[in-house]
């Protein structure tokens, strides 16, 4: 990333009280930028609470992804020349029980970003995080590239494709004309401290752990394109440049997954790296599979690696390691602020010299 690009530029993020919108607006500030930020109020655990990062903003702002009015006035306020939209209803299993909610969210939400940015002035480029889980999913096993059909047999899944669609047809329809591009990114299973999210890998490892209890896995063997935090965002970051500065070319859809010449992990296989270190815990898998889940998602991110020069810092274990020092250091009451900003210093570096 162009630190000097950053310096001082309005950033409006939504979902900033969230563990990839936190890890995102930590960065952004050590670049100079001046961050404003639009989520529901940030959890008690969260990685916004636990780093105390609410400090670091110019403004903050909390509300429904689907109050448009509020959305729109807040956006107006911090005239931002990008928009990284991140707020979402993220959770397969949370779709099946709340699919209303789900697509209003998702679908709606992102209309409702969109439409705020189109009578929003100084707005240059806008950036929707959606999901490896767009696309249709025939189970392959096969990585899948931009150009593939987006689909969903779950909520969740659907919900985010049909977000894919609405950017698209936003962009045709109302920004084709103007300075203001538009991308999509679409990542897998993000690792990294700080994420406390309920029914995800990680953050159930570290809560079981922490508390004595058995772990009960859903599915073992399932395969999924894991991948740092920091590696993910840096890909954001870096498109949200080209955008800006080279326009056209580089609006449309992103794939940013791992490195497609290592071995993709298996769901044990990450608990197994992670029990190791942390004696104790005992890991079951669970009897009622329902609802269904996809066995194997992967990327081709040829495409970033080759167009933006986007790369992959850390492998798994690094990814897996470094993150079990921030929980660590989250079950000490260690300086949390501190240790992520030294985390992100470091990988910077590795990152220059990688």
């Amino acid at each position: 990333m162009n630190s000097k690009f950053w310096k001082n530029r309005n950033v409006f993020l939504t979902g900033h009280t969230g563990f990839k919108g936190g890890w995102t607006s930590l960065w952004l500030h050590l670049m100079g930028a001046k961050i404003h930020g639009y989520s529901l109020k940030p959890k008690k655990n969260s990685f916004f609470i636990s780093t105390n990062l609410e400090k670091k903003f110019s403004n903050s702002f909390y509300g429904n992804i689907n109050n448009f009015k509020k959305l729109k006035e807040a956006m107006n306020k911090s005239k931002p020349s990008i928009i990284i939209h991140m707020a979402a209803q993220p959770l397969v299993r949370e779709s099946y029980k709340a699919p209303m909610e789900t697509y209003l969210t998702n679908i709606i939400g992102t209309v409702n970003v969109l439409e705020a940015a189109r009578f929003t002035d100084g707005v240059e480029a806008i950036i929707n995080v959606t999901t490896d889980k767009c696309y249709e999913n025939k189970e392959l096993n096969l990585p899948f590239k931009e150009s593939d059909n987006l689909g969903g047999s779950d909520p969740y899944s659907s919900s985010k494709a049909c977000s894919e669609l609405v950017t698209s047809a936003y962009r045709s329809s109302f920004f084709s004309s103007s300075n203001v591009k538009i991308a999509t990114v679409r990542a897998g299973n993000v690792i990294g401290g700080g994420d406390w999210g309920k029914e995800r890998l990680i953050p159930d490892f570290f809560k079981c752990f922490f508390s004595n209890k058995v772990m009960k896995v859903r599915y073992p063997n399932s395969i999924r394109p894991w991948q740092y935090v920091l590696d993910l965002i840096s890909g954001y970051l870096k498109l949200a440049e080209k955008l800006v500065e080279n326009k056209e070319e580089y609006s449309g859809a992103w794939n940013f997954g791992p490195n497609e010449n290592r071995k993709s992990l298996s769901v044990i296989e990450i608990l197994n790296h992670l029990s190791i270190k942390c004696e104790g815990i005992n890991i079951e898998t669970e009897k009622n599979l329902k609802p269904h889940e996809s066995k194997f998602l992967s990327l081709n991110s040829s495409k970033s690696r080759k167009r933006l020069g986007w790369k992959n810092a850390w492998n798994i274990e690094r990814t897996l390691d470094q993150t079990l020092n921030w929980y660590k250091a989250w079950k000490r009451s260690e300086d949390l602020m501190n240790i992520s900003i030294s985390e992100i210093k470091t990988y910077v570096n590795e990152l220059k010299n990688n």
